[in-house]
């Protein structure tokens, strides 16, 4: 019998920070990738921006020092660095569409094994679309990765062989990093980077229901 130990958020967010290079320009999506400011390695480098219009963000502010002038896209209070500036909302967007961001992370309701992201609706009656800036870092970003449980609250795998709910972008995930697995996406489909402790290989492969090639 297989034990293994989910990842935790904070354990996810910390995954995804030690992948980020030095130097990177970095946009961190709404949820669980605003998490990733707060655990980038010291001493790195990382230039975070927000589609709202702030470069040079930090992590964020400690209890009773929030400043609700200063927001990120998700209306979530954060700090700004040294050399940190503010710009009009057109202009971030110049940025996402012009190939300046090197690395997007965003949440997902649903990827498939070779990088279609489904992010911004489920496409049930009364849901509440929310597009935002997705579709525009999704395909503008040099990489787009994926934060994400990768199991639903009712059981289903988020992993799919193909989307079910609206599109955001065709092939354009890179990763997919989970609280039991991280996996690249690639035109042959899914490669194993690592999976939590415990965890084999086989029985991966069982819960998301899809063949999940080894790495090199």
């Amino acid at each position: 019998m297989s034990n293994y130990q989910k990842r935790s958020k904070t354990e996810l967010a910390q995954r995804v920070a030690q992948d980020i290079f030095n130097g990177a320009y970095v946009n961190l999506g709404i949820g669980q990738p605003t998490l990733v400011a707060n655990h980038l390695p010291a001493g790195r480098e990382v230039v975070l921006h927000s589609e709202n219009g702030i470069l040079g963000m930090g992590p964020a502010p400690a209890e009773g020092l929030e400043d609700y002038d200063l927001i990120n896209a998700g209306k979530q209070p954060v700090t700004l660095l040294p050399g940190g500036s503010y710009f009009h909302h057109a202009d971030s967007f110049a940025m996402m569409r012009g190939g300046h961001l090197d690395i997007c992370v965003l949440g997902a309701f649903q990827v498939s094994a070779t990088g279609d992201l489904a992010n911004w609706s489920t496409g049930e009656p009364g849901a509440i679309p929310a597009v935002g800036g997705a579709m525009d870092l999704a395909v503008g970003a040099k990489q787009t990765w994926v934060m994400m449980d990768l199991l639903t609250k009712t059981g289903e795998c988020k992993v799919v062989s193909e989307c079910s709910y609206p599109l955001t972008g065709l092939a354009c995930v890179k990763r997919i990093y989970t609280d039991l697995c991280t996996l690249a996406c690639t035109p042959d489909g899914l490669v194993l980077i690592d999976t939590v402790p415990g965890l084999a290989h086989a029985e991966l492969e069982r819960i998301v229901g899809l063949p999940i090639r080894q790495s090199a």
